[in-house]
């Protein structure tokens, strides 16, 4: 067996592992990881999906597909959970704190998650794929939150 003996940075490896959370969602549009890190440790995971205990768009269908909306608009006509929100949730639900931590996400937030990730204090997100939303660009931009996309090894 040949080996690499290129290790990966902890940006590729905590973009991967996000990538892996993902795997989880239950949305029929779009399957997001998202995983919150401080001094290389992962604190917290979360993937889109229905709140805990609700039946998944899955089983039921997606009420915005259903409905003509567009990606990149009215978030909250949706029964999901966003991954950004899902991890700061289980932060919080654990008693762990995330401020001054890293958010690696597999797609570039929207503007209801950037503003709950402004406000938890995180200071850098680094994504893979962009997601079309003007105003969380413009949100983030007055923000002092860092962001840098990163694309897999096989795409740059």
């Amino acid at each position: 067996m040949e080996h690499n003996n290129k290790r990966k940075s902890w940006d590729e490896y905590f973009l991967e592992i996000a990538e892996l959370v993902s795997s989880r969602s239950t949305c029929l549009r779009r399957k997001v990881g998202a995983v919150l890190v401080k001094e290389n440790h992962i604190l917290s995971t979360g993937y889109n999906g229905a709140p805990r205990g609700m039946e998944h768009c899955l089983d039921r269908g997606c009420i915005r597909k259903q409905n003509g909306i567009p990606s990149g608009e009215r978030h909250e006509f949706c029964r999901g959970i966003h991954a950004e929100q899902n991890a700061l949730i289980q932060a919080a639900v654990h008693g762990v704190s995330i401020k001054g931590s890293t958010l690696y996400c597999t797609n570039f937030p929207c503007s209801l998650c950037s503003k709950l990730i402004i406000n938890a204090r995180v200071k850098k997100i680094i994504f893979i794929e962009g997601y079309p939303d003007e105003l969380a660009r413009e949100i983030i931009a007055e923000s002092s939150l860092e962001i840098e996309q990163i694309k897999p090894q096989a795409e740059k």
